[in-house]
């Protein structure tokens, strides 16, 4: 599988995944397949692409059936099924891609699957009658599934790792949060946030990818998963808007983008970060003094309405600046009233007590 960290390429191994996950009816099919060990060449999807290169075969248009499919791999020929994989539409049919598509298969079936994947753009899953292995191809991409108990056993060791990054993050979190309210921050400071969250971010993404392989069989893993994952998404979208240089619509979504596209070794450097927020690079601008908007403590001090969040932050400019006022100034913003306004002093008031009180030893850094 080649290696990348491009968003696109996961979503498309997702969905993948998911056409032959555990529980499908097409995957009981190849599960089938796998048993006899007769191996099979099997495209997903009758695109005009797919059927300039089919000769041969024969016609079938007929539902999906493990029983069918497992008969039908018998012959030599491949099988062709609608887009949805819910019925098959051609067997035994010969497949003839460009043969100057360059392939790094030695099989003449996975070279074919390979080449017919490059071609048409579609799903092609090779079995290996030898090697007994299910094979994804599409586009440039190559995927073998494994063993169910061994994804088990991966998603497990994910899991203990991202419990790990999560208190690990939950560290980082409550330093930033006293590090706030002592008006302390620094760029670089904000930049080991960043990426504490999107170290757990990504643990999670390749959970969810075993999550798919394991189809039925993952019930488990995805309750703990989201266990693990509470809240961090919208910290980690509040803690963007707290920081992002320049905050307008679209710009944390942006954000967020390039951090789940970034290469691991850039993400690991505080720098890269602080460009991606919107703020010069290097070191001296690191140790920068940067105050947070206030979207990230409102949201745990007390549920307000996103228009009221925004007013508070557009009439007081900053987290500070909403500490520092009054009652009766929090009362005649738009959206808060006088209820609101005590409810606000009251809770930062004591989570502030709370987060310098439990601050966790040493740095963000």
């Amino acid at each position: 599988m080649p290696v990348t960290d491009t968003k696109p390429f996961e979503e498309m191994l997702l969905r993948m995944l998911r056409t032959v996950a555990p529980g499908t009816v097409l995957r009981e099919g190849l599960d089938s397949i796998i048993s006899a060990r007769t191996g099979a060449l099997i495209v997903v999807g009758d695109s005009p692409e797919v059927m300039a290169l089919v000769d041969g075969g024969f016609r079938l248009d007929y539902e999906l059936a493990p029983a069918r499919l497992y008969e039908l791999s018998k012959m030599d020929g491949a099988i062709v099924l609608s887009q949805d994989a819910r019925r098959i539409l051609i067997a035994n049919a010969l497949l003839v891609p460009g043969p100057t598509i360059p392939s790094g298969e030695t099989g003449t079936r996975q070279k074919t699957a390979d080449r017919v994947a490059r071609q048409t753009g579609e799903l092609v899953i090779a079995i290996s009658q030898k090697r007994n292995v299910i094979t994804l191809y599409k586009g440039g991409i190559r995927y073998v599934i494994p063993d169910i108990s061994v994804t088990l056993a991966r998603a497990n060791q994910a899991l203990q790792t991202l419990e790990k990054y999560r208190s690990v993050r939950d560290q980082a979190m409550a330093t930033l949060t006293a590090l706030e309210f002592e008006n302390a921050v620094t760029l670089a400071d904000v930049a080991a946030a960043v990426l504490r969250t999107e170290m757990v971010r990504r643990v999670a993404r390749e959970i969810e990818r075993y999550i798919y392989e394991l189809g039925s069989e993952g019930r488990l893993v995805r309750m703990q998963l989201a266990e693990l994952m509470a809240n961090v998404e919208d910290e980690g979208e509040s803690l963007v808007e707290d920081y992002i240089a320049r905050l307008g619509p679209g710009a944390v979504d942006a954000v967020r983008r390039e951090l789940d596209t970034s290469p691991r070794d850039e993400i690991f450097d505080p720098g890269a970060i602080a460009r991606i927020l919107g703020y010069p690079g290097g070191t001296s601008a690191l140790e920068s003094p940067v105050s947070p908007r206030g979207y990230r403590v409102l949201s745990r001090v007390v549920r307000l309405p996103r228009s009221a969040a925004d007013n508070l932050t557009a009439r007081f400019r900053n987290l500070q600046g909403i500490l520092g006022a009054s009652t009766d100034e929090l009362d005649q913003v738009d959206g808060i009233g006088a209820a609101r306004a005590h409810a606000i002093e009251d809770g930062l008031r004591r989570l502030r007590e709370r987060a310098l009180s439990e601050r966790p030893w040493g740095s963000l850094r």
